[in-house]
């Protein structure tokens, strides 16, 4: 295929749902001009081994670099981040003030670490965040000549790191505000499963409990942690793994929606905050928010590895329809799926549990490392969790493909 594009196409966002993106574009016969932009220095890579392989890997950090094909002809901009959008100019500004035409756009540019509310007193040396590969590096340092950790946050991530620490031998505390780990995640039965995981593991576990501050030694580093009930916790280092903030303050000005991540329609092209579709924009992964059929057409950003694989594909074919190149733009129904490992339980879903009203518990055998759960949504199967019955997802992803549209989801017309 052959294009006439003067600028071609830009892509914003060089991880995971990019790399896939540019991918895609090649695969789909592209042949004009594609750019990376990225704020980090690094080459695309894998996320999920940061909060495991990298923390735990005896003699040297393992290899995370994503594979970029060979043929793929793509300009990268690294360590450069987008600082601003003009859709009505087709511009997007960088960080050492360059700016870059183009002909489409695609946002794929994540999520930044939760911080420390900077309503509050700043945290002293020694609470960090984990979100990339230099983050990685270092807590794998830190952990390496501490004894004692907190984590704040029992989510994916906060979890993920608790289990990495203590199989380094670490005293390791784990605080969650919610009354289990994962609860909001894949529900109170799960979580604390979850949980009894932590604490055969020999992690103490703090739900429902929020840390009120820090306190910091002679020497200016972290010294303990301050809990809601009153009760100080002496430690060496904490990590905050308090979710994901979507990365848009660039898009500031722009028009586009993006309180929560970016908005999108059902095929991924970016909205305006009255709703009407920007030309020649669209977004994947992290950032992306996407009508969910699961959660009956509610906006999501999924932060999970498959999603941005397949969104960055489908975001890059609905740019190509949206040029002509290819069929008409079709609406992104891929049923989500997550894993994690966690002690000696890989944890797989699919669907969307976080959707559910209804948790029904099929098995439930903790020493046994087996768990069953299938979630409903106003009684209709949304989503399913397993721990050691991994080939049981299959039939419930086939249901979740298979699962009939609500009325206004398939396009019926609407009765009073």
């Amino acid at each position: 295929m052959t294009t006439g594009d003067q600028h071609g196409l830009v892509i914003v966002g060089a991880s995971l749902a990019g790399l896939r993106a540019a991918q895609t574009l090649r695969e789909r016969g592209f042949t004009g001009a594609v750019t990376l932009v990225g704020d980090e220095p690094h080459m695309p890579y894998d996320r999920p081994p940061l909060s495991k392989r990298v923390l735990t890997d005896a003699d040297r950090p393992p290899g995370v670099e994503l594979p970029v094909p060979d043929g793929l002809e793509a300009r990268w901009l690294l360590g450069r981040a987008a600082v601003g959008l003009d859709p009505a100019a087709r511009t997007v500004t960088l960080s050492d003030s360059a700016r870059l035409s183009y002909d489409g756009l695609l946002i794929a540019t994540g999520s930044a670490a939760r911080g420390w509310p900077a309503s509050r007193p700043p945290p002293p040396a020694g609470v960090v965040t984990l979100r990339g590969r230099d983050d990685a590096l270092a807590l794998r340092a830190g952990l390496a000549s501490v004894e004692r950790l907190v984590v704040i946050g029992a989510g994916f991530l906060g979890s993920e790191i608790a289990a990495a620490a203590r199989e380094r031998g670490l005293d390791v505390m784990l605080v969650e505000a919610a009354a289990q780990p994962l609860e909001r995640a894949i529900g109170a039965t799960a979580g604390a499963y979850v949980a009894a995981l932590h604490r055969e593991a020999g992690i103490t576990v703090r739900t429902g409990t929020t840390v009120e501050g820090f306190l910091a030694g002679s020497d200016g580093h972290l010294a303990g942690v301050r809990l809601s009930d009153g009760t100080t916790v002496r430690t060496d280092l904490a990590v905050l793994a308090l979710g994901g903030v979507p990365a848009t303050g660039w898009l500031a000005g722009s028009g586009i929606a993006h309180a929560g991540g970016v908005h999108c329609d059902p095929c991924l092209r970016v909205l305006r905050a009255d709703g009407s579709v920007v030309p020649g924009v669209v977004a994947a992964g992290d950032v992306a928010r996407v009508p969910q059929p699961l959660a009956d057409g509610e906006p999501l950003a999924l932060g999970h590895w498959t999603n941005a694989v397949e969104q960055g594909a489908a975001a890059a074919e609905t740019l190509l329809a949206e040029r002509g190149h290819g069929e008409a733009p079709t609406a992104f129904t891929a049923v989500p799926s997550f894993w994690s490992d966690l002690h000696d339980a890989k944890i797989r879903s699919v669907g969307l549990p976080s959707a559910s009203d209804d948790a029904r518990i099929v098995e439930y055998d903790l020493a046994g490392r087996r768990l069953e759960v299938a979630y409903h949504r106003a009684g209709r199967l949304v989503g399913a969790l397993t721990v050691g019955r991994t080939g049981r997802l299959a039939s419930y992803r086939r249901a979740l493909e298979e699962r009939p549209a609500p009325a206004a989801e398939a396009g019926a017309p609407a009765t009073a």
